[in-house]
């Protein structure tokens, strides 16, 4: 029998908020990112963390600031959680329904998992496996249904996936980084990433702002020109 106290439980009840928040976000995303390129979005999504997490930021006294020694980890997670995840997930929600999204999603927790597992050599009991594998089956179903409906679909499912094994890398390189203010995790990562992306986006012509208001019965786009690898 498990016997949850305050760090644990306080830790998993932020979990718990984090995966809702992200879930609801997903449709979100589909809707307002439409009519702007992946890149694009990407870059907006991570803006706005970077502005949170310095919000957010504690004094020196309160939380461990980053050391030169993280400059190389916080690359990579910037790499993979704020440029491959977000990039990939606006890609595919584009191209898919955002409840299938959704579903697909949930495989960050087992590719998370996995790679603690192996790299971490944390403890994975039964339930565990047998969650995992329950996972599983439900992302490989996914993948077969959508494949059927043609390839469109299924690319955008496949980018979705994609994502989920990007953030789930993302989460295994900052657990290094867990004794770290993690608001100034998020402000540095988010930062780096929306940059790169934000880069991206211009060098292939995306519109990084859209507006649309009637003319004439009709309406108008403002901003940049589209992206052209939509």
């Amino acid at each position: 029998m498990f016997h949850l106290h305050g760090p644990a439980l306080r830790g998993g009840a932020l979990a718990l908020l984090a995966a809702v928040l992200f879930g609801v976000s997903t449709p979100l995303v589909q809707h307002l990112g439409a009519g702007l390129g992946a890149f694009s979005t990407a870059a907006l999504l991570y803006a706005g963390a970077a502005g949170m997490g310095a919000v957010l930021r504690k004094p020196v006294q309160q939380e461990a600031r980053l050391r030169r020694a993280d400059t190389s980890r916080l690359l990579a997670m910037a790499g993979l959680g704020a440029v491959v995840g977000p990039v990939a997930l606006a890609w595919g929600l584009q191209r898919t329904s955002g409840s299938s999204a959704s579903l697909m999603l949930t495989l960050e927790a087992l590719f998370t998992a996995l790679l603690a597992w192996r790299l971490y050599h944390e403890t994975m009991d039964r339930r565990v496996w047998a969650a995992m594998l329950l996972l599983l089956a439900g992302g490989v179903a996914l993948v077969v249904d959508q494949g059927r409906l043609g390839g469109v679909e299924l690319a955008g499912l496949l980018a979705v996936l994609l994502a989920t094994m990007a953030w789930g890398a993302d989460n295994t390189l900052s657990r290094a980084l867990a004794e770290r203010d993690p608001a100034q995790v998020v402000l540095v990562k988010a930062a780096l990433g929306a940059s790169a992306t934000a880069l991206l986006a211009w060098g292939l012509g995306a519109i990084l702002f859209r507006y649309e208001a009637p003319v004439l019965g009709g309406a108008f786009d403002e901003g940049f020109p589209h992206d052209g690898v939509r």
